[in-house]
This record gives structure tokens, sequence and C-alpha cells, in this order.
């Protein structure tokens, strides 16, 4: 267990925030140091297309399923766009949250358009809201789609966005995506590896990176190039599409203790399922991820009546 002394604090928080920012370190990772990011922002990435049909439950269509969930089970923090959390705030106060401050919809495709994703709204909004609402607002997201040819503005964004984070005490998570014309492979070790490394001099917390893959390479070990490369800034990695949740919780321990990654940003391979199912399976993680339990464990918890 982590204790305050053992946080590294940034040099662009303040001396009066940092008590804060440790606090909200502490918080978000629940004294582990590994970031358990419980992703509901695809409302907006995904639109229905996760939410709705054959393969997922008829509770995910309701956007409040997502905030049931979340007070449910446990989790680090639940990334969300700000409206969302207007909405249905009142009536979850005691979740922590993360604000998403960007999105864009997936019906631009990259063969149209490189993908441009600008903030809806900025830092300061969020800590406005913060302290009007009283909720437990930790932190603050971005996505950069590196590759595009718009990434000079998004990065612009980040930059300023994590340092007026910091400013305010909040940890700062970057969604580190190559995306573009340019872009052969998404899924390229080395590239996504040198995105972490952006993520790195952009000075922020966190960066949610794709699982790299490679043919002939373990994706674990594919993995260590971009922990390697974010030095101080930790590595979590998207869930990507469902699996069968001993794959995941495999697929996640793997990417902890061989990659060395800090954790994990899930959404369908949780919100998909039913309430009581989506729950356990928060629980799973959240033991693989901050209590360090084996996968066998996990599975207990997932299978548990």
């Amino acid at each position: 267990m982590m204790k305050p002394g053992d946080v590294i604090v940034p040099l662009d928080v303040p001396k009066e925030m940092r008590d804060l920012y440790v606090r909200n370190f502490l918080t978000i990772t629940r004294k582990s140091g590994r970031l358990m990011l419980f992703a509901g922002d695809q409302k907006v990435e995904h639109m229905n297309d996760d939410f709705f049909g054959k393969n997922t439950s008829s509770d995910n269509n309701e956007p409040e399923h997502l905030f049931r969930i979340a007070k449910g089970a446990k989790i680090g923090v639940f990334a969300t766009q700000l409206g969302l959390i207007a909405r249905y705030g009142m009536d979850y106060p005691d979740i922590p949250y993360l604000v998403k401050l960007n999105s864009k919809t997936n019906i631009v495709k990259t063969s149209q358009c490189d993908p441009l994703s600008e903030g809806w709204f900025d830092v300061n909004d969020v800590a406005d809201f913060r302290d009007d609402s009283g909720l437990t607002i930790l932190g603050v997201g971005y996505t950069v789609y590196l590759g595009s040819e718009y990434e000079s503005h998004m990065l612009r964004e980040a930059a300023q966005l994590v340092y007026d984070a910091h400013r305010n005490g909040l940890i700062t998570v970057l969604w580190m995506y190559p995306r573009g014309k340019g872009v052969k492979d998404e899924k390229d070790p080395h590239l996504i590896a040198g995105a972490a490394g952006v993520a790195a001099c952009l000075g922020t917390d966190f960066c949610k990176v794709n699982y790299p893959e490679k043919e002939g390479v373990s994706s674990a070990e594919a993995l260590k190039e971009a922990v390697l490369a974010a030095g101080r800034t930790k590595v979590v990695c998207a869930g990507g599409s469902s699996d069968a949740a001993e794959v995941f919780l495999q697929k996640l321990h793997d990417q902890i203790h061989t990659s060395g990654a800090a954790g994990n940003a899930t959404g369908r391979n949780v919100h998909q399922k039913p309430l009581a199912e989506a729950i356990k399976m928060c629980n799973a993680i959240y033991a693989v991820t901050v209590e360090n339990k084996s996968v066998k464990d996990a599975m207990k918890l997932y299978r548990s009546k």
C-alpha cells in the first residue's frame, strides 16, 4: 500500500495543491499505484454500437446502467463526459469520477478524413463543476490521435490540459491512439511505444494505449517497450472488444506482471453485461489490478452467487 510520501508529485503541481494531488492519486489508485478505470465514454465514441444489439444486455442501452455499475462495484474511477455526470451525479454522489474532456463519434471514417477530437470544456470548467457540485472528481482525460494531420492541435490541447489539471491538483489520463491515413498498423508495438513516449513528454500521469499485436511476438512481451518508453508516466491498456471473462483477466494479469503496466481502462468487457454480472466482472478486474490477486481468485469472484 502506498503512503503519501511514495507519490511522485510533478513539479507543475503548485505547492498549495500538492496535498490534494497526492490525495487524488492515492484515491484513484486505491493506494496501489495502479489504475482500475471503468470507461464509460463510448456512448459518444461508438454511439449505440456498443450499447444495443444481440451481443449486449438490454440493461446496457440506458445510460444509468453505467452509473449503477460504478456505484455497486469496486473501481478506481469512472470516466465519462461531464454532461452525463451532471445529469446523473446527484443520484450517485459517492462515485469517484474522471471527466473525459474530448470525444468524437465514429460516423466519419479515417478513410474520409483524419481524426480530430477537440476539447468540449477546459480544466477550469471541471474545477468549477467539482466545487459547485461537491462530487468526487479526481481527474480529467483526453484522447490524442497521433498520426492524424490534426495531431498538432490535439497535442497542444493535451499539453495545456495536463498543465492546468496539475495546477488544480487533478490526475490526468491521456488516451494515446495512433490513427490516420498515414498509420498503417494501429497495433504495431513500436508505434504504441512511441505514443507512450509522447505521453511522457506531455507530462501525463497515466496513458491509455491499445494492447500491441505483432505476428510471432507475445503481446505481453511487446508491451514492455511502451512501458519503458513512458518512464514515470504509467501505462494502462484499453480493454478492447468483449472477451470471455477468464481470457480477459489473464490478459490483464499478463499486462501487469509481464509487461509492467499499471492497470487497465475497461468499458465493453464490463458494461455489456447485465448489472449483477457487470458488477462481479468489475470486482474481478479490481482484484487483479488493485488487490494483486491471481486470475483463479478473480474468477471465483466473477462466478460467485
